[in-house]
């Protein structure tokens, strides 16, 4: 069984930027697309960014478009989220999560999803 775990999150300032880096372990995972979600307390997951398996699809919400770049290396079984010019709104937990039944979507919803790490909190201060 694939498990994820993410790391990178912290506080930083208004413009900052953090890199978020969702491990895996076991191979199978370079053959799922992968997502990463937002959530703020009382809300649900929000969509940031997807990849395909190999990479050569991407996705974005409109709030990350030209400030988050979403990449991996298979070689070394990771996704990374690249957060640019960060705002205080982009505060939330940041969770990526596999898709074990597609290895070219990059669907936005949560549902589509069914594998889950345990998150990591981001902070952007004013």
């Amino acid at each position: 069984q694939v498990q994820l775990v993410e790391s990178g999150g912290g506080l930083v300032q208004a413009g900052g930027s953090l890199r978020l880096s969702c491990a895996a372990s076991g191979r199978a995972f370079r053959r799922y697309a992968v997502g990463w979600f937002g959530q703020v307390q009382g809300k649900g997951r929000e969509f940031v960014a997807a990849i395909s398996a190999s990479g050569s699809s991407t996705s974005y919400a409109n709030s990350a478009k030209g400030r988050f770049t979403i990449s991996r290396d298979n070689a070394k079984n990771t996704v990374y989220l690249q957060m640019n010019s960060l705002k205080p709104e982009d505060t939330a937990v940041y969770y990526c999560a596999a898709d074990q039944d597609s290895s070219w979507s990059v669907a936005d919803e949560p549902s589509q999803y069914d594998l889950w790490g345990q998150g990591t909190q981001v902070t952007v201060s004013s």
